[in-house]
């Protein structure tokens, strides 16, 4: 999973990254990098935590992301100010918006205001998407002198019918209905607007504990393609700096169940429709990371291929069914370990184990 971290200057778009990635990139208030960062977080899982401690394994690894820390854009900057190669790779899109008054540090645009914010990142996103609709226009009106392919054909009448007319509204790709064929005609063009998107709402300390973005007067999103989050930047910067029980107290003291940016790794895996199974042992504790709806075959190729390729069973149980039983042999002894087929769908937490021959 890869996710693109933008939205306008001192934002705190790097604040947030260094959190969730435990990275030092510079976030002076007055000055900005205008380099793409790359790290990798760490995804917490309580459940996984609980299987390590009962297998007390030689080797622990959660799931992770990858995020790329993009410089901020301008606005009205188009196309120029976007990282394009790097974005146009990633897999969803993670904005974030400035919500918090800072005296020292007047918004660009004379008052703080997320909506509006909202809407002129996606309008950047959206000219970027013209201008790469509009060239491949051109070049497939060139190529109709020479008669169109029937494949050339239905890509022009997608984008002149129903792609342009959208951008030309100011309406970004992800929020309009497309088939599945559509959606993979326009895979390839990579277009920023379609991407799925998480809105993280960067708020002062008083606000953080806000249980809905709707708290904040924006409109609360979230359809399949978007979700929204609210987060303290400075504030989890903090909290991650503290041991485990000074942050339990932090976060009393916020109002806060858990830290905001769980909430951020768990929108981005949700936003993705992506979910985690687990395989345990004494060797390794391990989280791995597939679409939700993967069959068992599918999800044994993730761990290897050979898994995959000479498949012959899996062994599954819930993640807290073995925390109850307390071994792999008890749950076999118990009845309550299940032997599943390929078409098997593994299901959000379940602890997985491959029987194959090769």
């Amino acid at each position: 999973m890869q996710l693109g971290i933008l939205g306008l200057a001192k934002a705190g778009k790097t604040t947030l990254f260094n959190i969730l990635t435990s990275s030092r990139q510079d976030t002076d208030k007055f000055s900005a990098s205008q380099k793409t960062h790359i790290a990798v977080a760490k995804v917490p899982d309580p459940r996984l935590a609980r299987l390590r401690d009962l297998f007390e394994p030689r080797r622990y690894v959660p799931a992770t992301v990858e995020y790329y820390d993009i410089p901020g854009i301008q606005k009205g900057g188009g196309p120029q100010s976007l990282d394009l190669a790097q974005l146009r790779t990633v897999d969803a899109l993670v904005h974030v918006v400035r919500a918090f008054e800072d005296p020292e540090l007047p918004h660009p645009d004379g008052s703080v205001d997320p909506e509006r914010d909202v809407e002129t990142v996606d309008l950047e996103l959206i000219l970027a998407d013209h201008e790469v609709v509009e060239r491949r226009l051109e070049r497939l009106a060139k190529s109709a002198k020479g008669g169109l392919s029937d494949d050339e054909a239905r890509e022009q009448k997608l984008l002149r019918e129903t792609v342009l007319p959208a951008l030309e509204q100011e309406k970004p790709l992800r929020d309009i209905e497309l088939g599945p064929e559509e959606e993979k005609r326009l895979r390839g063009f990579q277009l920023l607007s379609s991407k799925p998107i998480l809105i993280v709402l960067n708020v002062s300390e008083d606000r953080v504990a806000a249980d809905r973005p709707a708290d904040l007067d924006s409109s609360a999103g979230g359809g399949g393609s978007s979700r929204r989050v609210i987060v303290s930047a400075p504030i989890e910067d903090e909290i991650s700096q503290l041991s485990p029980e000074e942050q339990q107290e932090f976060l009393q003291d916020l109002g806060l169940e858990e830290p905001s940016l769980d909430r951020v790794l768990r929108a981005s895996f949700e936003l993705l429709g992506r979910i985690a199974f687990f395989t345990v042992g004494e060797d390794e504790v391990r989280a791995w990371t597939i679409r939700r709806g993967t069959r068992a075959r599918e999800a044994a190729g993730t761990i290897h291929s050979d898994l995959a390729r000479g498949f012959i069973r899996a062994e599954v149980i819930a993640w807290d069914e073995l925390l109850r039983v307390g071994s792999m042999a008890a749950a076999r002894d118990q009845g309550v370990l299940r032997l599943e087929g390929k078409e098997y769908v593994v299901a959000d937490g379940e602890v997985v184990h491959v029987r194959f021959n090769v």
